[in-house]
């Protein structure tokens, strides 16, 4: 359930700002949009996994913040990464 090296490098190849970034916001958000995906996935099938649920909804929650930074300084960025990553509707 976890991702790969192979999976974060080619997150990072797409979503990073400069050659050796790993950490900036849209990194991140990316990173958790990944995790957040694969933990849906995983909860439809196990339907009564309440520990997971609770992991997801931490994950959605931090990915919340990471937005509303990113919305709050750069609306253009936010709006150009949130259709990217085909998040909020």
């Amino acid at each position: 359930m976890a991702l790969t090296q192979q999976q974060k490098q080619e997150i990072f190849s797409q979503y990073q700002i400069h050659e050796t970034d790993t950490g900036s916001s849209d990194v991140q958000v990316a990173m958790l949009t990944e995790r957040i995906q694969r933990l849906s996935t995983h909860l439809q099938a196990n339907k009564k996994d309440y520990s997971s649920r609770r992991g997801l909804l931490k994950l959605i929650g931090q990915r919340k913040r990471l937005l509303a930074y990113i919305n709050k300084h750069n609306r253009e960025h936010y709006q150009a990464l949130i259709r990217r990553l085909g998040i909020r509707g």
